[in-house]
């Protein structure tokens, strides 16, 4: 066999004589350049300045699901009990040195729950009427409050309470509000913080590495400027979102997390190719406007055209959530998918009216030459690299190789089967807030379980009025609720023959004993229903949670079916190839399995907990795998597009004649795109990894669990197990129905390193 790996096949400049729908993209993004340019300052300046008013508009996320029990329940109490409000929240007063019996202190508490009542969403006010809502020691108190209105609404009626409550404060008495919606907007608050942290530390060293991969100071600057741009486009149109859709913080934080790593990625890319066609064609002088043009348009038709595609397996990913029936998900695949195409737009129009601009001024500021890219210089003679060196050392052994590189991603996945759903608040998070300081005093001095109560709704049949038989069934229902040991107490109201029962529990509604306390009470529920009994509907924030779980859990094969079938259909037409598509999805599985087993092993199980600063819950949030899932593949598949586009492009301008043009091809394919792919990923592992700084778990675990499998999938995926498979299928990797395969006679040597 000939040498596939001491030299790569020198290239000559990629042509189209303006057939090629990028190079008549980029003579339009040259010609237009400078007035484009001034038309993205203008506009990201705008987005800039909505920054603040997003902020001010993001709100707690809604893990109702559309049809469930506890949807059912929210219905019910705003439609039969209206006055009793939709939530519960916890006014809490607590005092250092004065006690309850204080005038001070009652003069307070009467002045706070006026101005209480009169705030709009307030429907219903219970002081502190007795000492079940005074501590032992008097110097705490709480009074209950009902807030009506949809999940949203609740959230800015709980903002507005906590403004009036800080007013209401003195030097000698705490007034704070806390619950479930108090508590969801803490938790917006901190990732809003969690997510400035984390950029202030990922960008900076992703301009490290950027300024290590491409060589040059100026060729860095570029992507980290296209990524800010594309998250500035992306926030001023999902501010825009913001008046037709519910947007909570969690979409803003995963939206920003992806906008950032994928504007890094596609811009290096798109550099990286740019300054390899100005090599070729030898691009001195910024007056040669004619070559920086083709050499624009040569890296647009190629790279430019991996881009979109890349894109749109990304958006196509992210669209199977929809299928998930509950609106945090319907949120996700529209904030996360405009984060997406926001960066596409931004990258196909600024980026290359910078290019057209800078021209060979993108080299300056260039390291020493042993440290620049090789294929970025004019002078290079086609050697081989030290990544083609290593493809052929992959390919002399692909069976080792690639059996070592499965095995190695099976045994990551393996906790997997251990996977455990459930749904952590994030309440440490809330430590030092108002809020956080009253979930301390209820936990301390009163119930934990008062935070969220368990609703349940009991009715006649077909929701009517209770009969007389049925009064007496739900009554005894209440006896039985107050006996439970999980339940501190039960408080049943009657309205127009329908049932309301407030019940305490004994722990707080994110914990594992809360979710068997409502799984039990349903199962209670169920039995008194039978035979004619009354109908009764449990819910609550815990059961809310229950519901979710189920249906995401449900759903959650759909999902993976669809994003196969769709990305599968997506890299056939892309690739022109059956077997490319069918490896990249084996693959992509194993590195999802991998990131999401280890994911498991970290989170779930506590490994490395007391280094990452969390306490493990004992279980993954509920719906992480399914969005990482869905992230992660078309991720993924990002690389997978480069790579295997640009052994596509060897193979097609190789000998048809060569035994070798597969490995060839595969040669000089990672010999190409193996800095750039390594750079992009350790730059995707520093942005994302940045966010186990954040004090919210939920983004810890997106966070971390995005960065093992962009690590996995650029060290372990494209460089052992895509050489090694592309070798053991050789010429099969390119056939499709009605392309003719031509496999040729090889020698029984094999390829050198």
């Amino acid at each position: 066999m000939a040498d596939t790996t001491s030299t790569v096949r020198p290239r000559p400049p990629v042509e189209a004589a303006g057939t090629s729908l990028g190079y008549r993209w980029a003579q339009a993004i040259a010609r237009l350049r400078r007035p484009l340019l001034a038309l993205w300052a203008a506009l990201l300046v705008a987005c800039a300045l909505a920054y603040p008013a997003l902020n001010s508009r993001l709100e707690a996320p809604d893990f109702t699901a559309d049809v469930a029990e506890s949807t059912s329940v929210d219905r019910m109490i705003e439609e039969y009990f209206p006055q009793l409000g939709a939530e519960q929240n916890i006014v809490v007063f607590d005092s250092a040195d004065r006690t309850f019996d204080s005038t001070e202190y009652r003069s307070l508490v009467s002045r706070t729950l006026d101005a209480v009542r009169t705030t709009d969403g307030v429907v219903s006010v219970q002081g502190p009427v007795d000492n079940r809502q005074i501590s032992q020691d008097r110097r705490s108190a709480f009074a209950v409050v009902g807030l009506d209105g949809s999940v949203a609404e609740r959230s800015a009626t709980a903002a507005d309470l906590a403004e009036t409550l800080a007013a209401a404060s003195t030097a000698d008495i705490d007034v704070v509000v806390t619950g479930y919606s108090p508590i969801q907007n803490g938790i917006v608050d901190a990732e809003t913080v969690d997510v400035e942290r984390a950029e202030t530390f990922g960008i900076p060293v992703a301009l490290i590495l950027l300024i290590l991969a491409l060589g040059a100071f100026v060729a860095a600057i570029v992507p980290i400027s296209v990524a800010v741009a594309g998250i500035l486009s992306c926030i001023g149109t999902l501010f825009l979102l913001t008046h037709f859709l519910p947007l909570p913080s969690l979409v803003v934080s995963i939206a920003t997390m992806i906008g950032t790593g994928i504007g890094i990625d596609y811009a290096m890319f798109l550099v990286t190719r740019f300054r390899e066609e100005l090599a070729v064609r030898g691009v001195q002088h910024r007056s040669e406007e004619a070559e920086i043009t083709a050499a624009l348009g040569a890296a647009l038709a190629t790279t430019g055209k991996n881009i979109v595609a890349s894109g749109l397996i990304v958006v196509i990913s992210l669209c199977s959530l929809v299928i998930v029936e509950a609106p945090i998900f319907r949120a996700i695949a529209v904030g996360v998918g405009l984060a997406v195409v926001c960066t596409l737009i931004v990258g196909l129009t600024l980026l290359p009216a910078l290019l057209a601009t800078l021209g060979p001024a993108v080299n300056r500021g260039a390291l020493p030459a042993r440290l620049r890219p090789a294929h970025s210089e004019a002078d290079h003679d086609g050697s081989a690299g030290m990544w083609a060196r290593w493809a052929g050392v992959v390919m002399r052994r692909p069976v080792l190789f690639g059996f070592a590189a499965t095995a190695a991603l099976l045994l990551a996945a393996y906790p997997v089967t251990d996977l455990k759903y459930g749904l952590d608040m994030g309440l440490p998070a809330l430590a030092g807030t108002p809020t956080g300081h009253g979930l301390d005093v209820l936990e301390e001095k009163f119930q934990a379980g008062l935070l969220s109560p368990v609703e349940i709704v009991v009715t006649g049949a077909d929701e009517g009025p209770l009969s007389g038989q049925n009064t007496t069934d739900a009554m005894a229902f209440v006896s039985a609720l107050q006996d439970l040991p999980d339940v501190v107490d039960a408080f049943p109201q009657t309205v127009d023959g329908r049932m309301m029962i407030t019940a305490i529990p004994a722990t707080s509604f994110d914990t594992t004993e809360a979710s068997d306390l409502i799984l039990d009470l349903r199962a209670a529920a169920a039995a008194v229903s039978a035979d004619n009994g009354p109908e009764i509907y449990v819910g609550g924030a815990t059961a809310e949670f229950i519901d979710i779980s189920d249906e995401i859990t449900s759903k959650f094969p759909w999902v993976v079916t669809l994003v196969l079938l769709s990305s599968l259909i997506f890299l056939i037409f892309i690739f022109r190839s059956l077997l490319l598509p069918l490896k990249a999805i084996a693959m992509n599985l194993l590195a999802t399995g991998a990131a999401i087993g280890l994911t498991v092993a970290i989170f779930q199980w506590g490994w490395g907990s007391s280094a990452l600063a969390f306490h493990s819950p004992g279980f993954l949030q509920v719906f992480l795998p399914t969005i990482v899932f869905a992230m992660l593949f078309g991720l993924s598949m990002d690389y997978e597009v480069f790579l295997i586009g640009r052994m596509k492009e060897s193979w097609e301008g190789g000998d048809t004649a060569d035994p070798n043009r597969n490995e060839n091809a595969v040669c000089e394919g990672i010999d190409h795109t193996a800095r750039p792919i390594t750079a992009a990923a350790a730059i995707m592992v520093a942005v994302f990894g940045s966010f186990v700084t954040a004090e919210v778990l939920e983004l810890k675990q997106i966070g971390l669990a995005l960065a093992i499998a962009i690590a996995i999938d650029a060290i372990v995926i494209r460089l052992v197990l895509v050489p090694a498979l592309m070798r053991l299928f050789g010429p099969w990797n390119w056939w499709f129905p009605g392309r003719r395969v031509r496999v040729a006679e090889r020698p029984r040597t094999s390829p050198r390193s």
